[in-house]
């Protein structure tokens, strides 16, 4: 397990490590801010990101945010303090797993565990909410391409989507592709802007 420790404070950072002691392989990475290995994480590639402090301050936060749209990785934070507010802060940068004057070695590998699986599921559950966006839309535009049809070549509602799927099995294309390209392409003989 590859485990990307972030913490000012050294012996905070050793008890991380101390309560990680039983897991292997693993190989610590520490350094003292996020924006001191930002440009790193890639090569990195944690499997998990501690972030231990007194309190985060929203610059730590907003460079998660950004950090974690880029290249998501399962955080823990363990702090010693916080303010109302500062914990749903954490989780909207990303944060898997936020505990409040919490960090001894013992509890470290349980959270981080859970901070993975929970993350995985999170991962999952959005590739599975952008995939359906996206059968959505495309179902959308196959509507629209149907209607299309059955206007301009007087077909049934059947027909039409039959013409369709002809077309998207022919040219071995998505359905929602094809239907895009007949829209598209009759925009462009009714002149259209769009």
């Amino acid at each position: 397990m590859r485990v990307l420790i972030i913490d000012p404070d050294e012996a905070r950072a050793a008890l991380v490590a101390e309560g990680l002691s039983e897991v292997h392989p693993l190989e610590v990475t520490r350094a003292s801010t996020l924006e001191e290995v930002e440009a790193d994480l890639p090569r990195l590639a944690p499997d998990v990101i501690v972030i231990a402090c007194e309190s985060p301050d929203r610059d730590t936060l907003e460079s998660l945010r950004e950090t974690s749209q880029i290249n998501p990785r399962p955080v823990v934070m363990f702090v010693d303090r916080s303010t109302p507010g500062l914990a749903e802060a954490a989780v909207q940068a990303g944060v898997a797993a936020y505990v409040v004057d919490g960090l001894a070695p013992g509890r470290v590998r349980p959270v981080l565990e859970v901070a993975m699986s929970r993350f995985s599921i999170m991962q999952r559950m959005r590739a599975d909410l952008e995939k359906a966006k996206a059968d959505l839309a495309s179902r959308k535009t196959v509507e629209r391409a149907k209607g299309l049809l059955m206007k301009e070549r007087g077909l049934d509602e059947d027909a039409a989507y039959r013409t369709l799927r002809k077309l998207a099995m022919d040219t071995g294309r998505p359905l929602g592709a094809v239907a895009t390209d007949l829209l598209t392409f009759a925009g462009v003989l009714k002149g259209d802007d769009k």
